[in-house]
């Protein structure tokens, strides 16, 4: 005997699927956040947050350091005691507190864009160390003379260099990015900055010839350039002129010559600022104090003030008493 097919209402259809589809919409959903290491975040972004240059090489370095302390790990949320973790070990190593702010600035300009891109969930609250003023070194005149000499010995191409450096303030990355098109008449931009933000300076007569003396069949005139090649070159001529035990004789001296040089000239603090190209003032006043001969017109307001007090003093003795 053949059975009838029963065939349910339409109404009835979609009410059971709507039943079944919204049961299991409505249940429990475990999704799994995806898992990243440091390492991997950093060739996912650096190139989107950093321009070329040697900020950017910098900062492949703390990013790479802060992993390998981390032993790699990978993680979907960067937690409280992570970011302990690594203000634990950098100080063990030795790192200065100017040091570990640098490092974590990275790290944190780099886990902002992994959250706002929904690599990781969730991220730790950032606080910046109290650093140490500390003493700026920068170069006397008879120690650039004996340092440059010893230098241009040795290549006369990184000679030009550091008089180019140390007369615009250039850090080495911007130096040596410097292209030929950068250089109009008598002022030169560097476009590749630590900040991201272009400036413009003018040249010294010596700036000028150190430029002048390069090769034009190069991009620019310190591109040859190679930065570990130059520093060792450095080294060594720093050894030779006695200056080997000084641990702030670096090439970075050169930039802190400039500005000092800048400020005990009487150039206000907001030119050498926007001369350096730094982002805060804060970061120009560790200059601030070399301008302390500004305050030698102070002393005569003072002198006439205790000469007026001391005018005064016999005249008020001799009063009467009432």
């Amino acid at each position: 005997m053949r059975r009838s097919k029963v065939v349910m209402p339409k109404s009835i259809q979609i009410n059971e699927t709507y039943s079944l589809n919204y049961q299991f919409r409505s249940g429990p959903r475990f999704r799994m956040h995806p898992r990243a290491s440091l390492r991997s975040l950093m060739e996912r972004y650096v190139d989107l947050l950093w321009e070329p240059g040697s900020h950017k090489y910098n900062v492949t370095s703390f990013v790479g350091e802060l992993d390998e302390i981390l032993f790699g790990a990978e993680f979907s949320e960067f937690t409280d005691e992570m970011l302990d973790k690594l203000f634990s070990h950098l100080r063990k190593r030795g790192n200065s507190n100017a040091t570990i702010n640098r490092k974590m600035a990275a790290l944190s300009k780099l886990l902002r864009k992994a959250h706002k891109m929904g690599d990781v969930q969730s991220l730790p609250e950032f606080k910046r160390l109290k650093e140490k003023a500390g003493r700026i070194r920068f170069l006397e005149p008879d120690e650039e003379v004996r340092l440059f000499e010893a230098i241009n010995e040795k290549s006369e191409l990184y000679g030009r260099f550091c008089i180019f450096l140390i007369d615009t303030g250039a850090r080495l990355g911007e130096g040596i990015g410097l292209r030929w098109q950068d250089i109009q008449g008598e002022r030169v931009t560097f476009w590749l900055t630590k900040s991201g933000k272009s400036r413009s300076v003018p040249l010294t007569l010596r700036a000028t010839a150190a430029i002048r003396a390069s090769d034009r069949a190069k991009r620019g005139p310190f591109t040859s350039i190679v930065q570990a090649k130059f520093r060792a070159a450095w080294n060594e001529a720093k050894q030779e002129v006695g200056l080997g035990t000084e641990p702030d004789v670096v090439p970075h001296i050169l930039r802190h010559t400039c500005a000092s040089r800048l400020v005990q000239g009487g150039i206000d603090i907001r030119r050498v600022q926007t001369w350096l190209g730094h982002q805060t003032l804060q970061m120009t006043m560790r200059y601030a104090h070399l301008a302390s001969g500004d305050l030698d017109v102070c002393v005569p307001v003072l002198e006439r003030a205790a000469l007026a007090r001391a005018e005064e003093q016999p005249m008020a003795s001799a009063s009467p008493l009432l």
